[in-house]
């Protein structure tokens, strides 16, 4: 373990590791795909989402790797309850986001639909006794996602499609690359930090998981989100969340549960508290097909709750 000094350290190092990387991450997988002519919601969900995602993919399969099952387990519903309630909270309050028809009748189910899948799994034993059957049919379930995004992308590709230059694609795939080998890194030292800063105050590695893992790796989002509302584009906004949370729960859990069994039954009562908070983005997203700055205040308002919870619970 860590000295708390040298823990604190690492944590803050290993969040810059993750923002950093994964700004470069998300810039080399959505220049990509906009050469491709992949329209924005599209990227949003499923390119530059991936981009967003990749620190919880290296925290959570990390942590599984060392047989952290709380951490990995923490870090993933402390994530979703984060980009829903903290990313679109701040994004809404920098400018109110408007929400097309069109990710209310196909995106919002499909988040549903994932975290009431995860709730399922878990409470049946699909993340534990039964992890490899659980794990394969989260994956199974990411790679039809994938495939009905894909033919989503075909048909509302976007005809003003960047002219392909060999140098800049190679030069995307080089930041793809760096992108992917820094969020390691930082996925690493955030890992080791947080368990000696939990060792350190004696605090529950589930807890850590939920608050200062999730905040930290949720930061990519934060920022590709809030700069998105900044810049009126909507639907990057809000497609970047939905987008995150089913590679969080499908991908990332299924890989992690193929590892090791993720005690996901302990975790019932975090995994209502996330379902309960999916459905009321429900209503939020419906009313007027828009997030003000009322709802955005809203929505702080219950992430500050749901952190309270956490620790005096």
């Amino acid at each position: 373990m860590l000295s708390i000094g040298l823990a604190i350290l690492a944590f803050i190092v290993g969040v810059i590791f993750l923002y950093k990387c994964s700004d470069i991450l998300v810039e080399g997988t959505s220049k990509t795909a906009a050469q491709l002519g992949i329209s924005s919601l599209i990227i949003s969900v499923i390119v530059v989402a991936f981009g967003t995602s990749a620190p919880e993919f290296a925290i959570s399969v990390g942590a599984a790797f060392q047989s952290h099952a709380d951490i990995s387990m923490g870090n993933i519903i402390g994530s979703c309850v984060a980009n829903l309630l903290l990313v679109l909270g701040i994004s809404a309050i920098i400018r109110p986001i408007k929400v097309k028809k069109t990710i209310i009748k196909r995106e919002v189910p499909i988040i549903i639909g994932a975290t009431i899948v995860l709730l399922l799994s878990s409470f049946f034993g699909l993340l534990d006794t039964h992890r490899l059957i659980g794990g394969a049919i989260f994956l199974v379930l990411f790679a039809v996602f994938i495939v009905y995004f894909i033919q989503c992308a075909k048909k509302e590709r976007n005809n003003d499609v960047e002219k392909y230059e060999s140098g800049k694609m190679l030069k995307n795939i080089i930041f793809i690359i760096l992108g992917i080998a820094g969020v390691v890194v930082g996925a690493w030292l955030l890992i080791e930090s947080a368990l000696s800063i939990a060792d350190f105050f004696g605090i529950p590695e589930m807890i850590i998981a939920l608050s200062m893992v999730a905040v930290g790796t949720s930061l990519p989002e934060l920022v590709v989100s809030a700069m998105a509302a900044y810049k009126n584009e909507s639907d990057i906004a809000v497609g970047n969340v939905i987008g995150s949370n089913v590679f969080n729960i499908f991908l990332i859990l299924g890989a992690s549960a193929l590892l090791i069994p993720l005690n996901a039954i302990n975790s019932i009562g975090n995994l209502l508290i996330l379902m309960a908070v999916t459905l009321v983005m429900f209503p939020v997203l419906y009313t007027g097909h828009v997030i003000s700055r009322k709802e955005g205040v809203f929505l702080l308002v219950l992430y500050l709750f749901f952190i309270c919870y956490i620790f005096l619970a």
